[in-house]
């Protein structure tokens, strides 16, 4: 009787012939025999055909021994013979015995096959002087060639000047082939994966691999992070998986007056949204896309709490005057953490880096912005900070001013001359009154002048605070005494936008646009705070 057995060999999963002694196949046996699997790294699996005498015989890529072949037997070896059906020939290019070992597994391997050759083989059980019938025919064509690939590019050209900048997307065009040997057949690539680092080991599922057009040819789309030398690493995988690759190596020139967007953090200069998926991973979402397929997804393992970003508060409205690009940096807040982060976005939102956490002052300052005590239960951390906004620069650079809602009162902390590291914390409100608001950073206006919008739960009420300019180049913050003041806007409740927010002026009509996800998850433009325009689910 003939039996289906899988065992692993060379890292592959190979199949094995089992052959009852002195038995003859039957037909029902011959359909029933198993596929010979290459040995070879890098085979996928879902492209191994089934051993029989009809159908595509089994790829074999390049081995060192050459393709091992398995029989299991009730005595205590096997003869194989091998033969070409390529060259049609009726002598056999190879026979051997081997022992059969342990759970009477008889195995061998065939040297010297000719590439792009197809060979059928098949095997007899051995007990002592005595011969069993043959097996079924099984099947095989050899490919030993590995595939190649050439990279081209007119965005960044391997030689001379490329039209494009680093941080802006770039069109690569890679071209394959696999060698076809004279007299025989080529297995045909099956996959290419790039990437700029080290592609390590990986098959045709990974996440950074695409199957070519029927002429070899794959253009993928890539931001160039770097200025300066790049190189984009390809490798091919044939049918038989062979792997073969190509480097490419250009140069990316600094753009020296790159786009300039508060909200943008992925330097194309067009505002963005920043929303989690049903996964927990962080979408990069343009607000001049359309639709609501992300440009850029930052895994979840990436969050501050490297599980998910869906409890986590992320904030961006302006960036570090010395930053290489002006792009948005992120303030990051876990609900209930006592850290507060920070991302320098110099990357393009890569995560190359990691983030800082910001620390705390311990000085205060009144709602005049005079030094005092602070009071009673000021935390030495940021556990209690419920709402998190930047509201935008308090002076001529692109620092933001951070906002926060501590024991329902808002509280500005800032630092004109350093970066995102506040050296002392102004409470604005005394009266705890801002407990149950939504804060929502549309930033500033051309003019300078700072707003901070609000959503009420209890009522879905829109409340729009400015926050003018003075003639010191102090800013008013009186305004915001009384959340319950300036109704700019009903019907934002919780249960219809569980979420709110902005990018600033996504029209260009001069005046900052909110932007709401719904209780189905779409997500809705708005011009101002009418006329929403519904992007599309979000995943």
């Amino acid at each position: 009787m003939i039996h289906i057995h899988l065992r692993r060999f060379g890292g592959v999963a190979a199949a094995t012939v089992a052959v009852g002694l002195l038995a003859t196949p039957t037909a029902a046996m011959a359909d029933t025999a198993p596929a010979v699997l290459g040995t070879n790294q890098g085979v996928d699996s879902s492209h191994l055909s089934a051993c029989a005498s009809t159908g595509d015989p089994t790829w074999i890529g390049r081995s060192v021994n050459g393709p091992a072949l398995n029989v299991k037997v009730t005595g205590t070896g096997a003869r194989f013979g091998v033969w070409d059906v390529t060259t049609g020939a009726e002598d056999p290019v190879f026979t051997g015995e081997a022992q059969a070992g342990f759970g009477q597994s008889a195995a061998l391997n065939v040297p010297g096959l000719l590439d792009g050759h197809s060979y059928a083989w098949h095997a007899w059980a051995l007990q002592g002087t005595q011969t069993s019938a043959p097996s079924a025919d099984c099947h095989f064509t050899v490919d030993t060639t590995g595939p190649t690939a050439t990279v081209s590019s007119t965005d960044f050209p391997a030689s001379g000047t490329a039209p494009k900048f680093a941080g802006q997307f770039g069109t690569f065009v890679v071209k394959t082939a696999d060698p076809v040997p004279a007299g025989g057949e080529a297995s045909g690539v099956a996959c290419i994966r790039y990437g700029w680092g080290d592609l390590g080991v990986g098959g045709c599922d990974s996440p950074d691999a695409v199957v070519p057009e029927d002429d070899g040819t794959a253009t993928v789309s890539l931001r160039v992070l770097n200025w300066g030398t790049n190189t984009l690493n390809v490798q091919v995988i044939d049918n038989a998986g062979n792997v073969g690759g190509a480097g490419y190596t250009f140069y990316a020139p600094w753009n020296q007056n790159p786009p300039k967007a508060l909200g943008d953090v992925d330097g194309d200069g067009v505002p963005d949204v920043l929303l989690p998926d049903a996964a927990g991973n962080l979408q990069v979402l343009s607000s001049n896309s359309g639709d609501t397929t992300p440009s850029a997804v930052i895994r979840a393992a990436l969050s501050p709490n490297q599980t998910s970003w869906s409890n986590v508060q992320v904030a961006h409205r302006g960036w570090d005057a010395n930053a290489h690009a002006p792009m948005d940096d992120l303030l990051m807040h876990p609900s209930g953490s006592p850290a507060l982060y920070l991302y320098n976005n110099q990357d393009y939102l890569s995560f190359t880096g990691y983030p800082s956490v910001v620390s705390r002052p311990s000085a205060c300052q009144n709602a005049a912005g005079t030094a005092a005590a602070c009071p009673a239960g000021f935390a030495t951390d940021w556990h209690k900070a419920d709402q998190i906004a930047l509201i935008g620069s308090l002076d001529t650079r692109m620092v933001s001013s951070l906002v926060t809602v501590e024991d329902g009162n808002l509280w500005l902390f800032a630092n004109p001359g350093f970066s995102y590291r506040p050296r002392t914390a102004r409470q604005l409100t005394t009266n705890g009154a801002w407990a149950g608001f939504d804060l929502i950073a549309p930033g500033p206006d051309s003019a300078g002048n700072l707003t901070l919008w609000a959503r009420e739960r209890a009522t879905g009420d829109l409340h729009a605070y400015p926050i003018a300019k003075k003639a010191d180049g102090t800013f008013d913050f009186s305004t915001l005494a009384d959340p319950k003041a300036n109704v700019v806007a009903n019907g934002f409740t919780v249960d219809k936008y569980p979420t709110l927010g902005s990018s600033g002026d996504v029209d260009g009509d001069g005046l900052p646009d909110l932007w709401a996800v719904t209780a189905d998850r779409h997500l809705l433009y708005f011009s101002g705070w009418t006329d929403p325009a519904d992007a599309g689910a979000l995943k």
